[in-house]
């Protein structure tokens, strides 16, 4: 078996947040809209989901270039609309759930058997949606971005904890997408199973609101 996520994954946090990209839109448009760019303003409380893009997965590598370390293909964000003034502007978010099914994780790190959990702290964390489709996750005031892998491995099961400051994203109109790439966490905690350090790349669509995809204006 094998394993990975990120989170560290915002991201899931993660993320994390969920929405696309698009240009900016004539005044008065919201900056997140249902029913097309331009369409029906997200209302503050509406909430946001989104699963792994279809075919994708959620990696979490030891190295930026490399292929080593754990991937899920079964994850979601979950946010709630906080703010969401006119374009150009920005959007705000709480991300209150980024989940990792951990019975579709595997792992090619030697010694490791399986994945027990992935575990997303810390929650809930602030994301902001930007006008040019910028996605930006941000933890609590004195905390971090953080998320626990849980590993069955030839001398039992294993924690490893990775933190990040924050996480960038990026959100596409074109299918409602949002894009981590190569998000850089470090170890803090852990045995020498859980390499030092986490980049997370993952593609999260559709965003919806109450199943509609939503846009970036």
């Amino acid at each position: 078996m094998r394993t990975r996520s990120l989170l560290a994954l915002a991201g899931t946090a993660t993320a994390l947040a969920l929405t696309v990209a698009a240009p900016a839109s004539a005044d008065g448009t919201a900056v997140l809209t249902t029913g097309g760019a331009g369409g029906t303003a997200a209302a503050a409380g509406d909430v946001l989901t989104a699963p792994l893009a279809s075919g994708t997965s959620a990696n979490f590598y030891s190295s930026a270039t490399g292929t080593s370390g754990v991937k899920c293909t079964s994850s979601q964000f979950t946010a709630t609309v906080t703010g969401n003034p006119s374009a150009p502007g920005t959007a705000t978010e709480s991300v209150t759930a980024h989940t990792f099914d951990s019975s579709t994780c595997t792992s090619n790190v030697i010694g490791v058997l399986g994945v027990n959990g992935i575990t997303i702290d810390n929650l809930p964390y602030t994301a902001t949606v930007a006008s040019d489709g910028t996605l930006s996750v941000l933890p609590p005031s004195g905390s971090v971005v953080q998320a626990t892998v849980k590993l069955r491995t030839l001398l039992g099961s294993v924690s490893c904890v990775y933190q990040a400051a924050g996480l960038t994203g990026k959100a596409d109109n074109a299918d409602s997408s949002i894009t981590f790439t190569n998000q850089q966490f470090t170890k803090s905690s852990g045995s020498s199973l859980c390499f030092a350090n986490g980049y997370f790349t993952a593609k999260y669509a559709p965003v919806t609101d109450g199943g509609a995809p939503v846009y970036v204006n």
